[in-house]
């Protein structure tokens, strides 16, 4: 390990821009470097359009934030922190990844490390990735170090960062896993874990939010029958809550770049050594099913209200894929606006902190000023950003009487709501 790394981060989204921050906190001649050239401009700037870092710390921040791939040449260790998707197929879309591999691989000298933060299956870093860097650059695979630490990073956690969470390290040999476990040491305060191989850090990573994926999908069950039983499943976990080792998970939309998408990779590796698994991919039907229940029951809700559906004028609060974070990657909200359409409902959908341009962009939503959301026949409060705290008061100034409010997440007081409105919550 050189006695100073010059630390390159390729890519500055939600998980680099963190990471190469807190490199250029402690390693003189950081490097954060993004193929988006705007994005670059703005975070020079003080601007993060993720909303995850202030103004302040961009502008003090000691890194060289760069479009520019010349300016990756002077780096010792480079940390790829790029998106692993899946296609529209849901199988996993590594383009992105190998696209940074081989801009690295442009260059890599020896003795430099490569580390992926990216969450990948089992075997993608040593499998995939390395032959892309030894091709690129020429060099042997002993003649270059890999490593990988997966990224733990939650959108909008302001208690969770980067800094006081335990980051798990490894590393293709016991040298390179000090190297990069010194690497990391540096700037993590929470130290680390050093996991004994690159794939059993790759699998760690992947079943974190697999795990997740599938406590919310029983969630989402239990949500499913409680509405058969008539029975408000949110009474009912707070009563179960008060079972010491009871966890406290509950229904709802499963989006967003991380729950959502890995299983996916997990499953994709395990059907490609001849196991198709049952568990996961039951979990993955059930949360991905809960935007069409959620429509389906807000039509019904109309029809019993004796409104007509064709028509009906409904507000969506929220559009983003998770409360208080401006991130529409991969949002299952557009699945209640899909299937809305398939009744002839054209919802009008605000959200305070989406792009207007990335939903338009992406889903096809314009969104509404607040203000227009009047003279409602229905509601969804779909994602429950802080800015909709103070909503219950104003829901009559809203709702048409004999209104239905959908209230996704239990966000409200059901003994808020006035008695001549319909409520229901997941």
């Amino acid at each position: 390990m050189p006695s100073q790394e010059i630390v390159a981060t390729v890519g500055l989204g939600y998980v680099g821009l963190p990471v190469a921050l807190a490199f250029g906190r402690k390693h003189p001649r950081a490097i954060g470097f993004d193929i988006d050239a705007q994005r670059v401009a703005e975070l020079r700037d003080g601007i993060d359009r993720t909303q995850e870092v202030s103004e302040a710390e961009l502008r003090s921040a000691p890194l060289r934030f760069t479009s520019n791939p010349d300016d990756l040449a002077e780096a010792t260790a480079y940390i790829v922190a790029v998106p692993t998707p899946i296609d529209a197929d849901r199988r996993p879309d590594l383009s992105a990844m190998l696209a940074a591999s081989r801009l690295v691989a442009s260059y890599l000298r020896p003795g430099d490390l490569v580390v992926y933060e990216s969450t990948v299956y089992p075997g993608v870093t040593e499998e995939i990735c390395a032959p892309v860097l030894a091709e690129g650059s020429g060099l042997s695979r002993d003649q270059f170090h890999l490593g990988y630490s997966p990224e733990r990073i939650n959108p909008g956690d302001q208690e969770h960062r980067l800094e006081t969470i335990t980051k798990v390290v490894s590393g293709e040999s016991p040298k390179v896993l000090e190297r990069v476990a010194r690497l990391y040491e540096s700037i993590v305060e929470a130290g680390v874990h050093r996991a004994p191989t690159i794939r059993v850090a790759e699998a760690a990573k992947v079943i974190e939010n697999t795990q997740r994926d599938l406590n919310i999908a029983l969630m989402n069950e239990l949500a499913l029958i409680f509405d058969r039983l008539g029975v408000r499943t949110s009474d009912v976990l707070a009563a179960a809550r008060t079972k010491w080792n009871f966890l406290p998970f509950t229904p709802g939309l499963v989006g967003g770049h991380c729950i959502g998408v890995d299983p996916y990779y997990l499953t994709a590796k395990a059907e490609a050594v001849g196991y198709h698994p049952q568990v996961i991919l039951a979990g993955r039907r059930i949360n991905d099913g809960m935007g069409r229940f959620i429509a389906q029951k807000l039509v019904k809700m109309l029809i019993a209200a004796e409104r007509p559906v064709k028509g009906a004028r409904v507000g969506v609060l929220g559009l983003t894929f998770k409360e208080n974070v401006p991130d529409l990657r991969n949002s299952r909200v557009p699945d209640i606006l899909d299937e809305l359409a398939e009744f002839g409902v054209r919802p009008l959908v605000h959200d305070p902190l989406a792009s207007a341009a990335e939903a338009a962009d992406e889903y096809g939503v314009e969104l509404a000023a607040l203000d227009a959301l009047t003279e409602l026949d229905a509601l969804v409060l779909a994602v429950p950003h802080d800015a909709y705290d103070s909503l219950a008061p104003a829901l009559p100034d809203r709702l048409r009487d004999g209104g239905v409010v959908v209230d996704v997440k239990s966000m409200l007081d059901p003994a808020s709501i006035p008695s001549h409105l319909h409520y229901w919550s997941l």
